[in-house]
C-alpha cells in the first residue's frame, strides 16, 4: 500500500471517528416478531461505528435469570465458536476463525480495523476440542484436542458412528465410536464447499432427523453485491447434501448470512438464524429466526424483510421480489445471531418451549444491541411472544465487553452450553439444585 493511499485512509478514518462521535442514538423501536417496525432506509458517509472495549470478566459473571446458574467449564481455548452434545455427554468444541475476502474500498479497511478492537487477539485454534465431566459434578476435568489441523471449522454434526465438521470449504467425517476422545484417523471429505473469498467464511450446519442429509448455511460473498453477482454463485443458501454421495442442491436461497441451523423436534423443520445487510442504517435489517421452505426464495440481495426493495442493488429484479419469502421472527437489527437451539423441559417450565439464540453483537449501532442469550418463547410449533433475555452481562454498563456469545446448545441432562469467542470460554447454565 502506497504512503498516498495510507495517508488517505488515516484521513478518512479520523473523520469516521469524528462522525460517529457527532451522530445520535438509533431511536428505539419495535424490532421483534412477525411484523417489525420498519423505517426509511437511510445512508451515510460510514456506518456509526460503536465498539466496546474488551475486558476481563475478573470476579463477575454472565447475569442469568433467578434460579439458574452459571459457571465456566471451559477456558482459555483459541476462539470457540460451536459446540456439539455427543451421547455420553461428552462436548466438542469447533475453534477457529476463517475468511480472507479483501476490502473494496478504504472504508472496508475501516471498518475492518474497528471491528477488530472487538474481536479476541487469540490465534485461531483450527481443532476440534473435547470437553468431559466424567462424574456428573457439573464440573469438566478433561479438556483435550479431538482434532487438528482443521480449516476453520463451525458447523458441527453427529450422524451414527459419524462426526461431520463444516470447515470453511468443505464438510469433512470423522468415524466416532462413544467415548473416544481423539479422533483415529485423519478426516475423510465428503463435499468441497463454495470457499473463494469467503467473505461470510462461517458454514454452519445441521443433520436431518432421520440422518439423510446435512444442511450447510453458506454465507454471501458481499454486503449487497460489492463484489458483483459472479462471485456469488452458490453463495447466500442453504445447501442439502446427502450423507451417503456427498451429492448437493439449494435447500433455500436469497438468504444472506445463514449462521447458524437446527431443526425442530418432532416436526422435522428446518429453522435458522440469519444475518441481514447493512449500511441503511442502525435499525435496518432485522437479523431474523425463520422455519426454511424448501425451494424458498427469502429475498437477498434484491429485497429484505420479504418485498422490502433494496433500490441499491443494480439491477433490480421485480420477479424475484415477487417471491420473496418473509421471515417468520425479527431478533432486532444488527445483533448478529450466530447461534440457534430447541430448548426442552430439562430448562425449567418458562423455557420448555422455544429456542435460544446466541447474539454476537453489532459492531455499526449506537447505542449497541445483542451481546447476549435470548429464549424465544413458542407455542403450537411456532414463535409467540417477546424474546427473553436469558444469558446477558457480556456488555457490561461500563461500556466495556466482557464476552461474545456465538453457538448455544442444550445439554438433555439439563443445561445450556454457551460458547463466547470474547473471553474464549464455555458456559454452563443450569437450574439450582441441578448438577
Amino acid at each position: 500500500m502506497s504512503r498516498q493511499t495510507t495517508l488517505r485512509i488515516l484521513s478518512l478514518s479520523a473523520l469516521a471517528v469524528a462522525l460517529a462521535a457527532c451522530s445520535g442514538k438509533a431511536p428505539p423501536l419495535d424490532q421483534y416478531g412477525g411484523s417489525p417496525e420498519m423505517p426509511k432506509p437511510h445512508r451515510g458517509l460510514m456506518p456509526d461505528m460503536t465498539i466496546a472495549k474488551p475486558a476481563q470478566w475478573g470476579d463477575t459473571l454472565p447475569t442469568v435469570p433467578k434460579g439458574y446458574r452459571i459457571s465456566a467449564i471451559a477456558t482459555d481455548l483459541n476462539i470457540p465458536r460451536q459446540t456439539l452434545m455427543l451421547p455420553n455427554g461428552d462436548i466438542l468444541v469447533a475453534e477457529g476463525r476463517g475468511g480472507s475476502a479483501p476490502a473494496l474500498k478504504p472504508k472496508d479497511v475501516i471498518a475492518g480495523k474497528i471491528k477488530a478492537k472487538g474481536n479476541t487477539s487469540v490465534k485461531s485454534g483450527n481443532r476440534l476440542t473435547l470437553l468431559r465431566d466424567a462424574d456428573g459434578d457439573g464440573t469438566y476435568e478433561l479438556k483435550t484436542v479431538f482434532a487438528d489441523n482443521l480449516n476453520a471449522p463451525y458447523g458441527l454434526a453427529l450422524i451414527g458412528n459419524a462426526i461431520y465438521v463444516a470447515n470453511q470449504d468443505a464438510v469433512v467425517r470423522f468415524d466416532y465410536q462413544e467415548g473416544q476422545t481423539k479422533a483415529g484417523a485423519a478426516p475423510v471429505k465428503l463435499t468441497d464447499l463454495p470457499s473463494a473469498i469467503n467473505h461470510h467464511w462461517t458454514k454452519a450446519m445441521t443433520a436431518s432427523a432421520d440422518g439423510r442429509y446435512l444442511y450447510v448455511g453458506i454465507g454471501s460473498n458481499s454486503n449487497i453485491t460489492e463484489r458483483g453477482m459472479a462471485v456469488e454463485i452458490d453463495r447466500a443458501r442453504i445447501w442439502q447434501i446427502d450423507v451417503a454421495t456427498g451429492a448437493h442442491k439449494d435447500y433455500a436461497t436469497g438468504i444472506r448470512n445463514p449462521t447458524a441451523l437446527a431443526i425442530q423436534p418432532g416436526t422435522g423443520t428446518l429453522w435458522a438464524v440469519v444475518n441481514e445487510r447493512d449500511e441503511i442504517g442502525p435499525n435496518l435489517v432485522p437479523d431474523y429466526l425463520t422455519s426454511v421452505k424448501e425451494g424458498g426464495f427469502y429475498g437477498w440481495p434484491y429485497s429484505y424483510w420479504g418485498k422490502n426493495v433494496d433500490r441499491r442493488v443494480m439491477p433490480q429484479n421485480p420477479e424475484k421480489v415477487a417471491s420473496a419469502i418473509a421471515p417468520d421472527y425479527a431478533l432486532g437489527s444488527h445483533v448478529a445471531a450466530l447461534g440457534v437451539a430447541f430448548s426442552s423441559e430439562v430448562m425449567g417450565t418458562q423455557f420448555a418451549d422455544g429456542v435460544f439464540v446466541g447474539e454476537h453483537g453489532s459492531w455499526n449501532r449506537n447505542p449497541p444491541v445483542g451481546y447476549k442469550v435470548v429464549f424465544v418463547p413458542f407455542s403450537n410449533g411456532r414463535p409467540a411472544g417477546e424474546p427473553i433475555d436469558f444469558v446477558s452481562g457480556f456488555f457490561g454498563e461500563d461500556g466495556k465487553t466482557r464476552g461474545r456469545p456465538v453457538g448455544v446448545t442444550v445439554d438433555p441432562r439439563g443445561a445450556l452450553i454457551v460458547a463466547d469467542d470474547l473471553s474464549n470460554t464455555i458456559w454452563r447454565v443450569t437450574r439450582d439444585g441441578a448438577q
